[in-house]
């Protein structure tokens, strides 16, 4: 039975709201800086993606961690994740998107939540090295929903050394989410997420002249006016529902082949009723299926004294146990 009914995170009280958890541990933590090595890899297609590596040059497994929409190597969930794991025995790998490294990326294409040839190209350089007998893919939001995308997809074709993978607070369906984020409640995160992306297109029709047509783009509002504009059409989709659609990771969960965690909170108010899958869960050999009643969109905030987040103590117990 892989759908786990009873989680170890500490149940919402009636001080504590799925707006609370998800906005006070991004606004009050602030992981100590951890000593990395900046990488810079090349794309197939001749763009660039900017990864934090850290190693203590002895283990051979190694952590890819995949962060969020408008999201980046720097978010204080990255950074508490890659420390709890290098505690632990981990290298890890925390990779930023196509422009969101803090440098714009060189193509007209950004990145989306169906993106899993860029995913591809960071696992390429890791098995490169041909050091790591273990790899995991932790992933964050959008990040979660790309490497589970990529795992169903890839199903058992899957390279072997992609032994494990966890996932939290992930829009398993994209469409079902993209409403969820426009309801009035949801306004204040689809602002800032409007407000970043909107600056993003802006700099790009600067920068390719004649490319994108920005009219109309300080008005938008929602992400199914974004994506049917820009997303879409950039990446070779026909209009933002078929983009959902294809780049959503409910489709493919059942052909996941490698254990695979994904948690979501029940009070989560970026996600729609569609991102539980219970039935996809339910008896599956490798998928695992964790629902907290708290917890927010990617906060699960503890009081450990050491710091660490009930989000990293889970992923590494999923990692490391036999």
């Amino acid at each position: 039975m892989s759908l786990i009914r009873e989680s170890s995170y500490p149940p919402a009280t009636i001080f504590r709201s799925g707006h609370l958890d998800t906005i006070l541990p991004a606004a009050l933590r602030r992981p100590a800086a951890w000593p990395v090595q900046k990488i810079r890899i090349d794309t197939p297609d001749g763009d660039f993606l900017d990864l934090d590596y850290h190693s203590d040059g002895a283990t051979h497994k190694i952590a890819i961690l995949s962060h969020g929409l408008e999201g980046s190597s720097s978010q204080s969930y990255i950074r508490g994740m890659a420390k709890s794991l290098a505690m632990q025995g981990w290298d890890t790998l925390a990779w930023n998107f196509r422009g969101c490294s803090g440098e714009p990326n060189r193509l007209l294409r950004f990145y989306h939540s169906g993106a899993t040839d860029d995913l591809q190209a960071v696992i390429d350089h890791v098995l490169l090295t041909q050091r790591y007998e273990k790899i995991a893919l932790i992933g964050f939001s959008l990040g979660g929903n790309l490497n589970l995308k990529y795992l169903g997809d890839l199903g058992s074709s899957i390279d072997q050394r992609i032994y494990k993978a966890v996932s939290f607070s992930v829009p398993c369906d994209l469409e079902a989410c993209s409403y969820q984020l426009a309801i009035p409640s949801n306004r204040y995160y689809m602002r800032r997420f409007m407000r970043s992306l909107r600056l993003k297109m802006q700099n790009k029709a600067l920068r390719f002249p004649g490319e994108l047509d920005i009219t109309g783009l300080t008005q938008m509002r929602t992400f199914a006016e974004f994506d049917g504009r820009y997303t879409a059409p950039l990446h070779g989709f026909d209009g933002a529902v078929d983009y959902w659609t294809r780049c959503s990771c409910l489709p493919v969960l059942t052909r996941i082949r490698i254990p695979t965690l994904l948690v979501n909170a029940r009070n989560d108010p970026f996600l729609a009723p569609e991102c539980y899958p219970e039935k996809e869960a339910a008896k599956h050999p490798y998928f695992h299926f964790e629902s907290p009643d708290g917890g927010g969109h990617v906060g699960f905030m503890s009081s450990r004294p050491n710091g660490e987040y009930w989000s990293e103590t889970r992923a590494i117990e999923f990692l490391e146990k036999l």
